[in-house]
């Protein structure tokens, strides 16, 4: 049997999904353009705090919360006709759920290049 690797599923998402810079999304998010979604889990948002005006979905729970069709789904808890702007840490585990997301029939997602890391220095209020 021969798996793809994580490297290479990262690799393939990269290819088709949209990117974009820490200063774009602060411009979405300032312009009320887009739903900033934080997928890092509890404890990395313990340890180095979160992003005001950010959403907080982990990585494990993303495909059921945006579903609305599942019983996860949370009416009104995002605009579902904004952009979703995904971020992690370092912008991997979001190059993957942007792609899941438009796997599933979002075509306004995005995810952000560097994760939290970039957005750190990017003029984003941390809490």
């Amino acid at each position: 049997m021969r798996i793809k690797s994580s490297k290479t599923l990262v690799e393939e998402a990269l290819k088709i999904i949209k990117t974009i810079s820490a200063k774009e999304a602060l411009d979405k998010l300032e312009n009320n353009q887009c739903n900033l979604i934080d997928i890092r889990d509890i404890g990395e948002l313990e340890n180095t705090g979160r992003i005001e005006s950010s959403t907080h979905i982990p990585r494990g729970m993303l495909e059921f919360l945006l579903d609305p069709e599942s019983i996860y789904f949370k009416e009104g808890k995002l605009d579902m006709n904004k952009e979703m702007v995904l971020f992690c840490a370092g912008g991997i585990r979001s190059a993957l759920s942007a792609k899941s997301l438009q796997d599933m029939g979002f075509d306004k997602v995005s995810h952000i290049d560097g994760g939290f890391s970039s957005m750190m220095n990017s003029g984003f209020k941390i809490i």
